[in-house]
């Protein structure tokens, strides 16, 4: 677990994302789109093409230790927009729209984040998580404080 090496391999693939899906803004208007919706208008070989980048961000993803569940949903958004991209003019419309490249990378930082996510002091939880089901011994958070004296009331 390489915490290093795995923000460094993110931080390319939102490199590629970025320039797969939002790397020219369209004047006057919010919408952008890159290099998979270019490619895209290439019949046949461009849809195959923009999926190469789309690949190698599901490789770092499982690089990173992504679940299979993860996987397979960044899988079918690699899918998607290539089945959808490969119809004539409808494709190149909707490969502006859908972003699969930064949907993916999305995914892979929030799982990147959280397998890094280093909680305080050593196996116990952050002290801003409430457990769902607390153990026997811990009195949840609305408990008095465990000392030989009574919880003192603020003074009003």
């Amino acid at each position: 677990m390489d915490t290093h090496r795995d923000y460094t391999r993110l931080a390319r693939a939102e490199k590629i994302a970025r320039r797969m899906d939002n790397a020219v803004r369209i004047p006057f208007t919010r919408m952008t789109f890159g290099m998979d919706a270019v490619l895209g208008l290439v019949p046949g070989v461009g849809d195959a093409l923009a999926m190469l980048p789309s690949l190698y961000i599901l490789q770092v993803a499982n690089m990173a230790g992504a679940p299979r569940r993860l996987l397979t949903k960044m899988a079918t958004n690699i899918a998607i927009d290539w089945a959808i991209g490969v119809v004539p003019l409808v494709g190149d419309i909707f490969d502006i729209a859908y972003k699969a490249n930064l949907r993916n990378v999305a995914l892979l930082r929030a799982h990147i984040e959280l397998r890094h996510a280093m909680p305080r002091g050593g196996d116990t939880p952050p002290s801003n998580v409430v457990p769902l089901f607390p153990q026997p011994d811990d009195p949840g958070p609305d408990a008095p404080p465990l000392t030989g004296m009574p919880a003192q009331r603020p003074f009003l």
